[in-house]
């Protein structure tokens, strides 16, 4: 099932995501729901928090549909270790029309549970990296327009607010 992506300014975006305890049918659901909404808007990543959720789950797909087999999903994923760095254009679901250049370490390893509750630790690099430092700080109520600098978040914060005034008048 689809599941409508939650936009800037939506109150669920901004806290902070509770572990999933067991996984149950109801998550392996949201998860499957998870995985057909990111492909279907199309994007690369999608956390819990976007379809209005407020648990520890990610999901991701670098390959943007192009290769068999890139699909991660991540159940209270954990950043254990993060090296270098690399600036690169940056976008969300959950911010449309809006990109910006955004820092990020250039390798990390995140570990968490697979969606059959096995512990895996996933090493990303560049791409990857970045997707999952992206959809981890979802977890956390941080969107990628927080890593901005002020000057640049406040330009774009009024270019957001400006699109919401014209989408609800």
């Amino acid at each position: 099932m689809l599941r409508e992506i939650r936009k800037y300014g939506d109150p669920v975006l901004r806290g902070k995501s509770v572990p999933v305890t067991e996984i149950t049918p109801e998550v392996l659901k949201i998860i499957d729901d998870m995985i057909s909404t990111m492909y279907q808007a199309p994007g690369v990543g999608l956390a819990a928090p976007q379809v209005g959720i407020s648990r520890r789950i990610i999901v991701t797909d670098p390959s943007q549909n192009k290769e068999i087999g890139q699909l991660l999903v991540l159940i209270n994923p954990q950043l254990i270790f993060s090296e270098g760095e690399i600036v690169a254009e940056e976008a969300c679901l959950s911010v449309p029309n809006i990109t910006a250049e955004v820092k990020r370490f250039a390798r990390v390893v995140v570990e968490g549970l697979d969606r059959q509750g096995k512990k895996v630790q996933i090493e990303g690099k560049d791409i990857l990296a970045r997707i999952l430092q992206h959809e981890i700080d979802h977890l956390e109520g941080i969107l990628f327009i927080d890593r901005l600098g002020f000057v640049q978040r406040q330009m774009l914060l009024r270019k957001l607010r400006k699109m919401q005034r014209e989408s609800l008048g």
